[in-house]
């Protein structure tokens, strides 16, 4: 399991120190914090504020965005826990935000202003992220579903080479010549049943259905399980035959011939084979970069959040310290504080 580490973004005024100064309020919460946990600061920009009615909204629609982030960047992680099964130290690997690992992103954020100018409303930019977000989960969810298509198509084809005679294809398996084909009136069935019921299938063919041809039983082919039958009958009473065997749990095959039937298979699976690599290689690109771009997003919403929230609690002017703290597993919950957002962010 990946483990995770628990962060608080947090925002004091900086009437917490004597002098009223953020470097000093700064050391104020490190003090306090002590070995609890590593403090850094999370500096954001001045937005533009609008009216107090606007904030409020905007904090709620804040905190339905941020849930959605969270789900995305969960989403995609299973994205790249799938499609490297489950291989935890490749996952961490593709964990990376700016070519970073986690932690050191989050210790020196930085708000991104040329992606999300801080001179644009807040509804704006919240507006921004929530696409940005949207688009990155439609992205990594499309590329995703279009790999496990193939890659099951590629499991069918490969079941169909390596299966028992009851699922396996049957191109090379039979010699067409031993089936009465292109017949006005005739047709041979193809029956799989289990090796151990060959003595009664024997016995019973002829009697199934009305005009099955006496004697035309013929064997085809078998396997560890499976044994496999030719049964020539009247077209018109082909289908009452099919259903005869189906109760007896034989189970009919159809078979078409195709000349190089064989060879057109192998082909099909090399071909689908190489789909599935390189969708892979896309897939797994497209995840490590969609999480790191959600984990980015997600981050931004939380500063955005903090600033609001901050604004809301404390008023203006805007006279306050931020702060980042990652809590040691086995710190003491830490009441004393005012915890805009506390999150367990997966490595």
């Amino acid at each position: 399991m990946s483990k995770q580490a628990r962060y608080i973004l947090l925002s004091l005024p900086n009437s917490i120190s004597p002098s009223h100064h953020r470097d000093d309020a700064l050391e104020a919460i490190r003090s306090i914090v002590a070995d609890n946990g590593n403090t850094a600061p999370f500096t954001v920009p001045e937005f533009k504020i609008g009216t107090l009615d606007a904030l409020v909204q905007q904090a709620d629609e804040l905190g339905k965005v941020e849930a959605l982030c969270e789900n995305v960047v969960s989403k995609v992680g299973d994205v790249l826990s799938n499609v490297l099964e489950g291989d935890e130290a490749q996952i961490s690997r593709m964990k990376m935000v700016n070519e970073r690992p986690l932690d050191q992103y989050l210790q020196s954020f930085s708000w991104n202003k040329v992606k999300y100018r801080a001179d644009k409303s807040l509804a704006e930019l919240i507006d921004l992220l929530q696409k940005e977000i949207n688009s990155i989960d439609n992205d990594v969810r499309a590329k995703f579903t279009q790999y496990n298509s193939v890659k099951s198509n590629l499991a069918g084809l490969q079941r169909k080479q390596t299966g028992n005679l009851s699922t396996k294809s049957l191109a090379s398996v039979v010699d067409p010549s031993l089936l009465v084909q292109d017949s006005e009136y005739l047709e041979t069935h193809l029956i799989a049943l289990p090796s151990r019921d060959v003595k009664d299938f024997l016995r019973a063919y002829e009697t199934l259905s009305p005009m099955v041809v006496p004697r035309s039983s013929i064997l085809l082919a078998s396997d560890d399980e499976y044994t496999l039958y030719g049964v020539t009958t009247f077209k018109k009473h082909s289908a009452e035959f099919i259903h005869k065997c189906r109760e007896n749990r034989w189970t009919p095959r159809e078979y078409k011939y195709v000349e190089d039937g064989g060879e057109e298979e192998r082909k099909e699976i090399d071909q689908v084979a190489g789909d599935a690599k390189r969708l892979w290689g896309e897939a797994l690109r497209l995840g490590k970069t969609g999480w790191g771009e959600a984990v980015m997003v997600w981050v931004h919403i939380l500063a955005l959040r903090m600033f609001v929230e901050t604004v809301l609690r404390y008023g203006l002017p805007l006279d306050f310290t931020s702060v980042l703290i990652k809590v040691r597993t086995a710190a003491p919950s830490l009441y004393s504080f005012h915890r805009v957002h506390e999150a367990n962010v997966p490595h």
